[in-house]
């Protein structure tokens, strides 16, 4: 019975560990997913600042050469 028992707490003990380190995972890849989402809203915002700059009005565009 002893044994068992030893086992048992052995086991809880591992358990428990584990669920310690699959947390500091966790939390470490969200720490990441927020930081990357941080960093694509402002490349989003830099992109829509230069699109204006990048693209010429319809009006300005000239046929392609093969028409």
């Amino acid at each position: 019975m002893n044994e068992r028992l030893t086992e048992l707490e052995v086991r809880v003990a591992f358990q428990e560990k584990t669920i310690q380190d699959l947390n500091e995972v966790v939390t470490d890849q969200q720490r990441r997913i927020d930081r990357l989402t941080q960093e694509l809203e402002a490349v989003k915002s830099r992109l829509a600042g230069l699109a204006p700059a990048l693209v010429i009005p319809q009006e300005d565009e000239k046929p392609p050469p093969h028409y």
